[in-house]
């Protein structure tokens, strides 16, 4: 299948969803509210995931979509001035939705199981960033029989040294087909992304999550002085690093686990992977198995997340093996 139906939905929806982040930015009307995981989601989040799930369950009526957020909290008396000031963000680019569309909208977001076509979504990917005027990500993929088939992954803050000119981008990808930089002011196709030529482990640069509680930083520094990287890291929130992978900026990324409990959520990680190895690259957990989005919500059957632009990719997994 050629997916150009759903690469262009994702693509506008992302879009739109990042002009409500930007606005609630450009504001200074952030405000982060504490969810029973302790995790802090902002009032974009919520309405994030409302405009891109309105998009979708339009076009794709049969398709199931998950997602991170719920409309739980909202709903809750507790929750009437958050509920207020998420549909008052949504209203700016949908005066005609009403309250209770507005939560429906966030609802359709709420399957959890494996089904064989399904959207998966980060509404803001990388919400501490955001608070912190750093980067974040509005990540999308439509799985298909366990497949990423299409990703887009909007980026709202990040420039990329291969098209500079660019500030703030979307990154889209279609299996098969690679993967390509949009303009985030006006959607134009800038043009393809392709991983480094790097080749030797010591000259590589990588990236890993900014928050030390989605990785572990001194296990990623004792592999980086295995492989005899010198450079410091790139940390970064969100699965913008998948996309400074994808476009050469950064060699690989590492996702290495904290703790042994933790387990990957699907909506962190399917977009970007398909940026990625579009892109040239490869993406594999810290055994070198493929991701395995046919779990439900999580990634149950991998451990870590290891990115590269595949020709550093053995040595990677040969450096973090004796590291673990």
């Amino acid at each position: 299948m050629s997916y150009a139906a759903e690469r262009a939905v994702a693509l506008a929806a992302v879009r739109e969803a990042a002009a409500l982040c930007q606005g609630v930015q450009a504001q200074m009307r952030v405000r982060s509210i504490e969810k029973a995981d302790q995790s802090p989601v902002t009032l974009a989040d919520y309405g994030s995931q409302a405009l891109i799930c309105s998009r979708l369950r339009r076009a794709f009526p049969q398709d199931a979509i998950i997602a991170e957020e719920t409309a739980d909290m909202l709903r809750s008396e507790d929750g009437s001035m958050a509920r207020s000031g998420v549909c008052r963000e949504v209203w700016k680019l949908r005066p005609d939705a009403t309250e209770e569309e507005i939560l429906q909208w966030i609802d359709y977001g709420d399957q959890k199981a494996f089904v064989e076509r399904y959207w998966t979504l980060d509404p803001i990917d990388g919400t501490k960033g955001f608070l912190r005027g750093d980067q974040y990500a509005i990540a999308l993929a439509l799985v298909v029989d366990g497949m990423v088939e299409v990703a887009a992954v909007a980026c709202p803050n990040l420039t990329l040294s291969v098209y500079p000119e660019v500030a703030g981008c979307m990154a889209i990808a279609v299996r098969g087909q690679g993967a390509f930089l949009h303009a985030l002011d006006d959607a134009k196709e800038v043009g393809p992304l392709h991983v480094s030529a790097v080749m030797r482990p010591a000259e590589a640069r990588f990236s890993e999550s900014f928050e030390s509680g989605h990785t572990s930083h001194s296990t990623s520094a004792r592999i980086s002085g295995a492989l005899g990287i010198t450079k410091a890291p790139v940390r970064m929130d969100s699965q913008a690093k998948y996309v400074a992978v994808a476009a050469g900026d950064a060699d690989m990324y590492l996702r290495l686990p904290s703790g042994r409990a933790y387990i990957e959520n699907i909506w962190d990680h399917a977009a970007g992977m398909l940026v990625v190895t579009e892109a040239g690259g490869r993406v594999s957990d810290v055994r070198g198995m493929d991701l395995d989005f046919s779990q439900g919500f999580q990634l149950s059957n991998n451990t870590g997340v290891l990115a590269s632009n595949g020709k550093l990719h053995e040595a990677l997994l040969e450096a973090v093996s004796e590291a673990l």
